[in-house]
């Protein structure tokens, strides 16, 4: 007992005497007074110039800390900031210590502001800070250093709660341009120690000018670490971002769940991960959520079964829907992942759509390689009522280049079209191309074309369909070959079997240009006119099959630009057909009987069908800014040789011509005896208006102009032939002249004769 009470005497005199001695440091050690020492060491070490504008508190008990004012340090060889503090405080408790515990009770830091800066070579501006860190590696065959005693010891920690406020981070790329700034930066923490669940709230605002952004970012969950399992786990995740992200604003983005780390971070899971976003791209409503109840794996790879992604889309009236299900496997060494199987549920819903709604069920497969950049997709199913299948495979990622095959049985593009522009066509024809307030409404709101996604676009790929219809166009077996790059897009082939025919030939849109450019050129061949020109443009009045080629090209924003811009080339040719609305065999039977009255002879009623039968009919034009001009109209039929000159201006849907019908036979179906007295009489016929209705009027003037001189004709030409023919003379009729006398007189007789004269 004696010795014990002399041990406690002597064990208290030195912790008097180390208080006191921690006492007296404290008391008379001033940290202030080193401050040139330390910028010195730092300087020469470094490079780098340290400011120490605030004062050094230091504390010895009952914990190791320290206190700074104002700091800062510089980047190497220069006076721009790298990093300085507003202030900053630590505190280390000194007798855990002694049993191998880190115990802090605080780490504060106030105003920070660092700059991170890569420079055109790569190299960031603190490399120099940690090139000693990397510790050399031990030499082949060399023992491991193990601790005092020959066993691993474990030395625990404790933090008692870390600050960080009202701090900031930027980075800048000189290589690029581009600058980030984390800004506003506020951490706090609970306890931190083994074992032990800390709550974690985290705030800031990043912003950035590539893409720009301007996102407030929070950040709330419980952490509890295990540094014997080199475990840790994140419980009660709640991240929120608000506001603007390149052309996204009102974005608000939130997840949830809880994350598991195992080994060190080998192994992860996460439990009931949930994500959602919402936000305006524009003026389109969108939003994303994705349920994920377990994703589990290691640094390799990880697998998330029965993930569900869902999107929407609001795009003014339109309301789009879609979900996706499938596995997801990840290899994240080798940089690959797969959907398989997937399954794809698309819905649209729009008040001007024909049906109202549409619906796609599509399944497949989709996979993604980074490090090749390369990605796939293969899906099949129906869309509306069409049977699909398609293929699509991406190299590149920047730009992306896109390779596909696309099958489908059918496709009716009008019910994915607004009800007014599918039968903007038929609505136009039946109105007579009368400027009736919906067609004012429309034209008023037409807006130009969008082609800039065309610009970045590399395509390579075949499309066929079984039956399509577009426009109320009704076409089998189209087959088309689309290529685009540097904003130009070529269709060769493009080839289709319609109204008994065939279509072949080629298109081109080029939107590399300021003002879209597109070329078109193809030939119809033994096409049946007539219900081509009714789905077209609900117009009946052409009959017949026939050929028809079209080599134009146009530039413009705008339908109506296009149609304006138009110039090139284009030929017909029909056989056995009709030109109905106007019957020209009948008309001439009206204007015979016309001349019949003037003749005083009895009109007789006629009775016409207004149907103009032909065995063949050929035209050329020549179109320049959007106005068709023809001069070689040929129509040809038992009755009628017509041929005809004028313009169509496609601009503006006007029809400007001149039809002139000549008699050269007669014809019970198309005037019959009617118009027998009218043979070889050329009948001018005008043709003007709009070309959904045109009007036609006959010019009598020329008519009858062309009747009297074909009488006259006729006359001369049988007094010709009185005077000329019969070798016996009239009474009173001279003799022939003799050899060597001159016939003048003869001849002039003769038309005097002609003339009765």
């Amino acid at each position: 007992m004696k010795v014990l009470k002399i041990l406690l005497i002597v064990f208290g005199v030195l912790v008097v005497l180390c208080g006191a001695l921690l006492a007296y440091i404290a008391v008379t050690f001033d940290p202030n007074a080193y401050k040139p020492n330390i910028i010195e060491l730092v300087r020469q070490n470094t490079e780098r110039t340290l400011k120490l504008d605030g004062d050094i508190k230091l504390a010895f008990w009952p914990g190791i800390g320290a206190e700074l004012g104002k700091v800062s340090l510089s980047e190497r060889k220069s006076e721009k900031l790298f990093i300085a503090v507003e202030g900053a405080r630590f505190s280390l408790k000194v007798l855990p210590l002694l049993s191998q515990h880190l115990v802090v009770d605080e780490v504060t830091v106030r105003g920070a502001r660092i700059n991170l800066v890569q420079h055109k070579d790569g190299r960031m501006n603190f490399d120099d800070l940690i090139q000693g860190d990397v510790a050399a590696p031990a030499k082949p065959g060399a023992p491991a250093r193990s601790p005092a005693g020959g066993k691993s010891q474990q030395f625990a920690f404790d933090v008692d709660r870390i600050v960080i406020a009202d701090s900031m981070l930027e980075f800048r790329d000189e290589r690029t341009g581009s600058r980030y700034a984390v800004s506003k930066l506020n951490l706090k923490t609970g306890r931190i120690a083994n074992r032990v669940p800390a709550d974690i709230e985290l705030a800031l605002v990043a912003q950035g000018d590539q893409p720009k952004l301007n996102l407030a970012i929070a950040l709330k969950t419980r952490l509890t670490l295990d540094a014997q399992h080199k475990a840790g786990v994140l419980e009660r995740v709640a991240l929120d971002v608000r506001g603007q992200v390149a052309d996204i604003s009102q974005l608000e983005f939130k997840a949830g769940g809880s994350a598991t780390v195992k080994k060190g971070g080998d192994e992860f899971a996460l439990d009931k991960l949930s994500v959602a976003a919402t936000g305006l791209q524009g003026k389109d409503a969108f939003d994303v959520k994705l349920d994920a109840p377990a994703v589990t794996g290691s640094g390799r790879a990880f697998k998330a079964a029965a993930m569900v992604i869902d999107a929407g889309l609001k795009q003014g009236g339109r309301d789009v829907k879609v979900r996706l299900t499938s596995p997801l496997n990840g290899n994240l060494q080798a940089q690959q992942f797969e959907l398989s199987p997937l399954k794809a549920d698309i819905g649209v819903s729009a008040p001007d759509l024909p049906g109202k709604n549409l619906s796609a069920a599509l399944a497949g497969s989709a996979g993604v390689d980074f490090r090749k950049q390369t990605a796939r997709l293969n899906l099949s199913g129906k869309i509306a009522d069409s049977a699909v299948k398609a293929r699509v495979d991406v190299t590149g990622f920047s730009p992306a280049a896109f390779n596909f095959d696309v099958d489908l049985d059918q496709l009716d593009v009008d019910r994915f079209l607004p009800a007014q522009s599918a039968g903007a066509s038929a609505g136009a024809s039946t109105s007579g191309g009368a400027s009736t307030p919906a067609v004012k409404s429309a034209a008023t709101a037409e807006q130009p074309f969008d082609l800039s996604a065309l610009k970045a676009l590399r395509v390579n790929g075949n499309v066929r369909i079984g039956g399509l219809k577009v426009n109320n166009l009704k076409a089998q077996n189209v087959r088309a070959t689309l290529k685009a790059s540097g904003g130009r897009l070529d269709l060769n082939p493009l080839a289709a079997d319609l109204y008994q025919g065939t279509l072949s030939g080629a298109a081109t849109v080029n939107a590399a240009s300021a003002v879209p450019a597109f070329a078109i050129k193809q030939t119809l061949s033994g096409v049946s006119i007539a219900p081509l020109l009714k789905d077209l443009a609900d117009n009946e009045t052409l009959e017949g099959k026939g050929t028809v080629s079209v080599d134009v090209t146009t530039r413009g924003s705008t339908g109506s630009a296009l149609k304006r811009a138009l110039d090139g080339a284009a030929a017909v040719r029909l056989t056995d057909g009709a030109l109905k609305g106007i019957d020209i065999g009948g008309t001439i039977s009206t204007a015979r009987a016309q001349l019949g009255a003037l003749k005083g002879e009895q009109i007789r009623e006629t009775d016409t069908s207004r149907k103009t039968e032909f065995s063949e009919v050929t035209a050329t034009f020549k179109i320049a800014d959007g106005v068709a001009r023809n001069n070689d109209l040929s129509l040809k039929s038992p009755l009628l040789r017509v041929g005809g000159e004028g313009e169509i201006n496609i601009g503006a849907d006007t029809i400007n011509y001149l039809v002139k019908a000549s008699i050269v036979g007669t014809s019970k179906g198309q005037g019959g005896r009617d118009v027998e007295d009218l043979r070889g009489v050329t009948v001018p016929v005008r043709v003007t208006g709009p070309l959904a209705k045109p009007s036609y009027k006959l010019d009598f003037g020329a008519m009858i102009t062309d009747t009297a001189r074909q009488k006259v004709e006729d006359a001369i030409t049988r007094r010709l032939q009185e005077r000329l023919q019969g070798g016996t003379a009239k009474p009173g009729a001279e003799a022939a002249p003799k050899d060597g006398e001159k016939s003048g007189g003869s001849a002039r007789d003769l038309l005097k004769g002609l003339f009765g004269r």
